[in-house]
């Protein structure tokens, strides 16, 4: 990675993972218990250490292909450059509050390319729905009447369409604020199952987007490299221009 640009300015990292703590950190429903246990202080042992139990979808995190599709690449089979990617930020945070099941179009991207250009190929197309200002609240996890979530997400043939165009390709991706690029009423999980193809990855729960630009960045994913892992909990980093 080039640490600036021609001029020697620097590049410049942004945060966008929400601090995981147990009072506050919304699971999405079915996903096992996040606990934190002190198991040696400084006082008693010399070293202060917890035990962390938690999911690998817990919190800020990424996820592989083979979190949804067998046969596709796990944690430990993917390649550096797939946690390196370009990245665009859509703000569709307007519709959203108008919809929590919005559905961001075909017609919401080109709106965006007619303003910033056309999106780079093999991106991280990041969509800014509004949620992350819902972090650690029971507004973020919306429940719907028939016990699903509401939250806002990408329509199947948007997917669709990035994919066949080139715009997420074989190593892009998708990123959202919320628990994931699927619409929460659609318990079938295709958009995931669409973008978890190939060595295409989903970042999810994605906070501090104001701070991403439009265009121009990449983005970095951190995390631990699990055998065999569906994902990770993450810190991702938003890698930007000199300015």
């Amino acid at each position: 990675m080039n640490d600036g640009d021609a001029n020697g300015r620097p590049m410049r990292l942004i945060s966008l993972s929400h601090v995981n703590d147990p009072a506050t950190t919304n699971l999405y429903p079915g996903d096992p218990p996040f606990e934190l246990e002190t198991v040696a202080t400084i006082e008693k042992d010399g070293y202060y250490l917890r035990y962390v139990r938690q999911g690998e979808h817990t919190g800020t995190h990424w996820g592989a292909p083979g979190h949804f599709n067998p046969g596709e690449p796990l944690a430990d089979e993917l390649d550096v450059d797939d946690l390196f990617r370009p990245a665009v930020r859509i703000d569709v945070r307007a519709q959203c509050a108008h919809d929590p099941d919005y559905e961001v179009s075909v017609g919401d991207i080109e709106t965006w390319e007619a303003r910033h250009g056309r999106i780079p190929d093999e991106s991280i197309v990041i969509i800014w729905t509004g949620w992350d200002a819902k972090w650690g609240t029971e507004r973020y996890l919306a429940r719907a009447p028939d016990g699903g979530i509401h939250q806002p997400g990408f329509a199947a043939e948007t997917i669709d369409w990035l994919i066949s165009t080139g715009r997420l390709g074989h190593r892009g991706g998708t990123g959202t604020d919320t628990f994931g690029p699927d619409p929460g009423r659609d318990t079938t999980y295709a958009v995931s199952r669409l973008v978890y193809q190939r060595h295409r990855i989903s970042l999810e729960i994605l906070a501090n987007l104001a701070a991403l630009p439009p265009t121009g960045a990449h983005i970095l994913c951190g995390g631990q490299i699990n055998r065999a892992g569906s994902g990770s909990t993450a810190l991702i980093y938003g890698v930007l221009p000199p300015g």
